[in-house]
């Protein structure tokens, strides 16, 4: 069991600063973060899910009511940015831990996994939630509202952060967990980082250096990073490519290619990485949509599909679309 707490509500708004209420972003994210637990078969209960007031106590008296663990969802004011995630003096760095190492998987910058005791009474937590609950519980504090660049980034990532303690919940379950945002691959079994590299059309250095592995082992669930194919970068050679079959994706010539790789000859590998003349054309990836797209490179959907005759806005990966 999961009980989910959105943190604040009804008379405690919480901090407020540029349109963005507190109480209203504990409550979205805890609902999105319940839902998500749910659909993974994890039993959760949330506690409040409309803008109703609860004190610390009345928290803590539903929380103990569960065997199993707490997430109290909040939002910081400060000097600092960052994740911070506060757990009690009764509890281990087991979860703290899980949570932190599944937002730096994702790029998020935890500022700090911590215990606090209170100044009055050491042997106690200073927070009141974390002192009157007994059921394991964490307290994430998601970015500071007063750091504008720091809050600018939760609000537009929040499924991301989400995800993130989404994620590590799962793993603490052993529940299997697949959910990928653009630019990365959530590992699964009888995944290698050649079968990966060649379903995203880079090569296996790429996505090493790209993730600063130093060997080719990777483990199930593991997030790795996948470089983007822009432009007027790389295409990497498939079975039954020639340079004739690549000049006439890109729109150029044979020894327009040649010229720009140095080829002395027109014999391929496969795997092999050509850089495109140009920057007309782009080479669809795992995750692309035309929407996507269309916001990598500043033009519109519409543009995009009378530019390749494009009826519909399904794509296929390793489709060459001209920009």
């Amino acid at each position: 069991m999961v009980i989910i707490d959105p943190y604040r509500g009804g008379s405690d708004s919480g901090y407020i600063n540029n349109n963005v209420i507190e109480k209203d972003f504990n409550l979205m994210i805890s609902k999105y973060i319940n839902n998500r637990l749910r659909e993974l078969g994890i039993d959760t209960i949330i506690t409040r899910e409309g803008d109703n007031t609860l004190s610390d106590i009345d928290r803590a008296n539903i929380i103990n009511n569960y065997n199993g663990i707490a997430i109290s969802n909040r939002l910081n004011y400060g000097n600092e940015n960052g994740v911070e995630i506060l757990y009690s003096l009764k509890n281990t760095d087991n979860i703290p831990n899980r949570l932190e190492k599944s937002f730096n998987d994702r790029d998020i910058y935890v500022n700090k996994v911590y215990q606090r005791r209170d100044e009055n009474d050491t042997s106690k937590d200073y927070d009141d939630l974390l002192k009157n609950a007994n059921t394991e519980t964490i307290i994430i504090n998601y970015g500071y509202i007063n750091n504008n660049d720091d809050i600018n980034n939760v609000i537009n990532n929040y499924e991301r952060y989400a995800e993130s303690v989404v994620k590590a919940i799962a793993d603490y379950y052993g529940v299997d967990y697949s959910k990928n945002f653009d630019n990365e691959y959530i590992v699964k079994k009888g995944d290698s980082l050649w079968s990966i590299s060649n379903e995203y059309g880079i090569t296996v250095n790429d996505l090493k250096e790209y993730n600063n592995l130093k060997s080719n082992l990777i483990s199930i669930g593991q997030i790795l990073k996948i470089p983007k194919l822009s432009a007027d970068t790389y295409y990497i050679v498939k079975k039954g490519d020639s340079l004739y079959s690549i000049s006439k994706k890109f729109n150029t010539t044979v020894s327009e290619l040649k010229s720009l790789n140095n080829l002395s000859s027109n014999l391929l590998s496969i795997n092999q990485k050509l850089l495109i003349p140009g920057s007309n054309s782009y080479v669809v990836v795992k995750g692309d949509s035309l929407w996507s797209i269309s916001r990598k490179f500043n033009t519109t959907v519409d543009d995009i599909k009378k530019k390749n005759n494009l009826k519909s806005n399904i794509i296929n990966v390793g489709q060459v679309l001209l920009i």
